[in-house]
């Protein structure tokens, strides 16, 4: 095996891992029609395929969490956590709790990611593009 493929694999287990983690969000609350369209989208920025994505929709948890590298990747998960989240404009408690767990999961300390998490929920209102939420992110901080 090459190391570009060794490279691929990783990538890939990384985007199949952020979509469970996507799709447990999703679920965790009830999947709506306007989840289901978001994760649709980011069926495709991902690069899942069809029967990957038949999987995880079928098995979210069959897929441990798999941080990125770099703490702008970090972020990016974390925007894309709320996306889904406020996708219907509505957070209930399950999701809160997952958002947590994951923010923890993503390498942020247990500090840090009650800061994000909360930090984002006050901020965050499901149109915001990356570069304003890392800059509302870390203002004050």
């Amino acid at each position: 095996m090459s190391f570009s493929s060794l490279f691929e694999s990783g990538e890939s287990a990384r985007n199949k891992s952020h979509f469970a983690m996507l799709v447990t969000l999703a679920y965790s609350s009830g999947l709506k029609p306007e989840e289901t369209t978001q994760l649709l989208r980011f069926k495709q920025v991902l690069d899942i395929s069809d029967s990957d994505y038949e999987v995880i929709l079928k098995n979210p948890q069959g897929y441990p969490v798999t941080p990125p590298n770099t703490s702008d990747e970090r972020i990016q998960w974390l925007h894309d956590l709320f996306k889904i989240v406020f996708a219907d404009n509505v957070m209930d408690e399950p999701e809160h709790k997952l958002l947590r767990k994951y923010a923890t999961a993503l390498g942020y300390t247990d500090a840090d990611a009650e800061y994000l998490v909360e930090r984002s929920i006050e901020i965050f209102n499901g149109h915001l593009n990356l570069e304003d939420y890392r800059h509302l992110l870390n203002k004050n901080r």
